[in-house]
């Protein structure tokens, strides 16, 4: 959403905008808006204090002037307030004279933003790369959650050095960086349905308020349509609403469920009226750790960003290259009719069995396990898996132009959600039954093989990871350095890879190791 580099305490911190960026008179501090049509910014200041705000827009207004206006002290507490019940995601900067600096974000997360200081100034960005100056090392804790797939919403980043501003929390900076939580979000528990309750006429209405609080109604705007249940629930319901708008675009998985998948699009396509542009990108022909890949070139890559990288960049780009601005997706269905605890009880989150510890997580990450825990974020508005994932999702997005919107992670949606009754949560029932309610068929709403990249990524494991993993047994790793992976468990699991039968299960976390270790070796060696 921005870039930014803050430098209170400066002689001179009054703010101006450029037509590309604010900053102060004495070039110590600037703020980069992403410059994309769905966002808005805006500054104001009483004269010794002022604010700039970075943030979605929201539909049925026009884009506010960027200009820094001046407001009486009154005006400003208005403005300040006011901030921070704005229903779409922002980033709010503060600035004051002799005080420290505060950046604050909003609960409705779209990007992540990552905070990293020198002593003097505070640099911040939605692309970890751009911090790279900064790292001093490896975060153990944060290590060990990704080695064995529990990872966790917090201000900790794989890196020393570097830290991610989580939802409603407010980073301050005077010299030293302190970053305070918020108190945790409150909840709905699940209701019973009154007799005449129209649970998929509420559901409608909800999603068509989730989408319509934006203004994405544009015909460079696209649908990420998988053929899944939450894609193809939130873009059938646009292609409804807005007939022959809308072009659509997906990964191609490998599998038995590839055939299925081309079925299921083509019916939803075929069901509602999209525009005719339709982009497919098979991942198998483009999978992860393939030659072209940034990860593999040595490029600078956060560890934050989706594993299966590649075909998520060729996707992107040829997204950008249609003229694509904005992309809707189905992020967030899952954890919208999340079961509960008491539904489907689970191991509980500071519970870590020795069976979770894969055989080549080395012996410091294993004791780093029993603080997996802390630190973590207080409950947020939004699942914060959801969070985490729409995280991964937006960097490769917003470099080639295009600003994400997830309909299932607004927090109507997800309030809705939660007050769901069992019936219609289990096994994703809302989304079928309203699949089904708009003509489609059993191969869409019951379909029998599993959507997955799991496919993908055995390939990509067995076809192109094991030279990657000799050369990173040979040459070193700084996951060895730090005891995060055992080379003697890595090399027996890596012999087992390409000797024997793939088992899923254990085999593709081992994609882990790899984005992990391309990543530290270009933060730490750049």
């Amino acid at each position: 959403m921005l870039r930014l580099r803050l430098t209170p305490y400066s002689e001179n911190p009054a703010w101006t905008w450029s037509g590309a960026c604010y900053g102060t008179f004495d070039q110590h501090s600037r703020i980069e808006p992403f410059d994309h049509p769905m966002l808005e910014h805006l500054g104001a200041t009483d004269g010794r204090r002022t604010l700039i705000i970075v943030r979605e827009r929201v539909a049925n207004r026009p884009a506010c002037d960027p200009e820094v206006r001046t407001l009486t002290p009154g005006e400003y507490d208005q403005a300040r307030e006011s901030v921070t019940e704005w229903p779409t995601d922002f980033v709010l900067l503060e600035t004051e004279p002799a005080q420290p600096a505060r950046i604050t974000a909003g609960s409705a997360r779209t990007t992540p933003l990552y905070l990293a200081d020198d002593g003097r100034s505070l640099f911040g960005s939605w692309d970890m790369a751009d911090l790279r100056d900064h790292v001093t090392g490896i975060n153990p804790r944060e290590a060990a959650r990704l080695l064995i797939y529990r990872p966790r919403y917090s201000s900790d980043t794989l890196f020393r050095g570097v830290h991610r501003l989580t939802e409603r929390a407010v980073a301050h900076f005077g010299g030293s960086l302190w970053i305070s939580y918020p108190e945790p979000a409150l909840h709905r528990q699940p209701r019973q349905l009154a007799a005449d309750a129209d649970v998929l006429g509420a559901f409608v209405d909800t999603m068509d308020t989730a989408m319509d609080r934006r203004p994405w109604v544009e015909e460079t705007t696209l649908f990420h349509l998988t053929g899944g249940f939450d894609s193809g629930t939130v873009a059938t319901r646009a292609a409804e609403r807005h007939p022959g708008l809308l072009p659509t675009a997906t990964l191609l998985i490998g599998g038995p469920g590839r055939k299925q998948q081309i079925r299921r699009r083509a019916e939803m396509r075929s069901q509602a009226k999209f525009a005719d542009t339709d982009i497919v990108i098979d991942a198998m022909k483009h999978p992860p750790l393939a030659p072209g890949c940034r990860w593999v070139g040595g490029d600078v890559i956060s560890p934050t960003e989706d594993p299966l990288h590649y075909p998520f960049v060729q996707m992107a780009r040829s997204l950008s290259a249609a003229g694509a601005r904005t992309v809707v997706t189905g992020l967030g269905g899952d954890e919208m009719v999340a079961l509960t605890p008491e539904e489907e009880p689970h191991l509980g989150l500071g519970e870590i069995t020795d069976a979770q510890i894969l055989p080549w997580v080395g012996r410091r990450a294993q004791a780093a396990l029993e603080f997996a825990d802390d630190g973590i974020a207080p409950p947020a508005r939004v699942n914060s898996m959801t969070l985490l994932s729409l995280e991964s999702n937006a960097p490769v997005l917003l470099r080639h132009g295009l600003w994400p919107v997830h309909p299932f992670a607004d927090p109507v949606m997800v309030e809705l959600g939660e007050q769901l009754p069992f019936a219609w949560r289990e096994l994703k029932q809302v989304q079928r039954q309203r699949l089904r309610a708009i003509g489609m068929g059993e191969d869409v709403v019951h379909p029998v093989e599993r959507e997955s990249f799991a496919e993908v990524i055995e390939h990509s494991l067995i076809t192109h990871a094991p030279a990657l993993f000799a050369r990173m047994l040979t040459e070193g790793s700084p996951l060895f350095d730090e005891g995060l992976v055992d080379p003697d468990g890595l090399r027996t699991a890596v012999e087992h890879l390409t000797s024997a039968r793939y088992r899923e299960e254990q085999d593709s976390k081992l994609l882990e190791v790899l984005s992990l270790h391309m990543s530290a070796t270009a933060f730490l060696n750049s």
